[in-house]
């Protein structure tokens, strides 16, 4: 027999913990501060998303001749599509857990529930940061993750090298970061560019000559999550959701990647209206699948893709951990 579907909790509640879910969540996002934020409206048919990149026109360094029309330019495009999945998870409660606990249990549960959000959209983001085509490894002569062995660890020269590879494709400072509040926005930060690293990774960073710990900041209003400095020109933050390549390196160490980017290298996309929802079903909301009004359950479900737009503005170092 078919169960309700019609959640019976009211829904100022269900809004409230809505709301509860989404600050504990979006402050904590490391991987996602610096995309492209594009939606899809609800109701277009589509669960997938268009990104569009012009290509540059070449200089017109030869000079007009008199009275003669020249062959003119013509634009081209790249087209990357990316297409959203649904995510979610839910926990049972029971009626006694509800009767004994001294805890507002479904207050706790979207709690954790936001933690959970964080986890798995950040882990999603970067996971499709760190398989870009563009790498590079620590030590000497090596050429694949494979060949990094325990004493090669990062060094400021892996970093300068990293940075002069998305500069030379013409990478821009990132000026903006998305706004870490419930509300989808961006909002201004000095111009840099980003390097997301492991917290095991932070001491090494922090040991480079030239490198200013955000403690040395003028202003420091402007520190954004994770960050904790910088060094010339990459603003460094640190997650402990940093990719890790368990085993991968010589000898099965770990490796670890070490992310440099520049502006629009990268799109999250959502459904409108659609990104997030607790979704709360009361005792005996089950009907006859619940028919002594023994269980409820708390749930979250969101709509999310990441997308790499210009694998030339991003590159990664990956290297052993001091």
């Amino acid at each position: 027999m078919a169960s309700t579907t019609r959640t019976q909790i009211p829904t100022e509640v269900n809004n409230f913990y809505d709301r509860t879910m989404l600050e504990r969540a979006v402050p904590l996002f490391i991987h996602t501060l610096f995309a492209q934020v594009r939606d899809i409206p609800r109701k277009v048919g589509t669960d997938t998303i268009k990104f569009r990149r012009y290509g540059n026109l070449t200089a017109a360094t030869t000079p007009l001749s008199d009275g003669v029309t020249p062959a003119g330019s013509q634009l081209s495009v790249t087209d990357i599509t990316a297409q959203i999945q649904q995510y979610g998870d839910f926990v049972t409660l029971t009626d006694k857990v509800d009767m004994e606990s001294p805890d507002p249990v479904l207050m706790e549960t979207a709690e954790l529930f936001g933690d959970q959000i964080v986890d798995t959209l950040d882990q999603l983001t970067r996971d499709i940061l760190v398989a870009g085509t563009s790498v590079s490894y620590a030590g000497t002569g090596n050429t694949a993750r494979a060949d990094v062995a325990a004493a090669d660890v990062i060094l400021a020269a892996n970093v300068d090298s990293a940075v002069e590879t998305i500069k030379g494709n013409n990478a821009r400072r990132i000026t903006t970061m998305v706004d870490p509040d419930p509300g989808i926005g961006t909002v201004p930060i000095k111009p840099a560019f980003i390097g997301i690293n492991h917290t095991n990774i932070t001491k090494a960073i922090e040991a480079f000559t030239g490198f200013v710990s955000v403690e040395k900041y003028q202003n420091r209003t402007k520190i954004m999550p994770g960050e904790y400095g910088y060094y010339r020109d990459v603003r460094f933050l640190e997650t402990t959701n940093a990719k890790v390549f368990t085993g991968a390196g010589t000898g099965g160490i770990d490796v670890y990647a070490t992310l440099i980017m520049g502006a629009n290298a990268y799109g999250t996309t959502r459904i409108s209206g659609e990104a997030l929802h607790n979704i709360v079903k009361a005792l005996g909301s089950a009907g006859s699948e619940d028919p002594l009004d023994q269980r409820m359950t708390s749930g979250w479900k969101g709509t999310y893709v990441a997308k790499r737009l210009n694998e030339t503005f991003m590159t990664r170092i990956e290297h052993a951990r001091v």
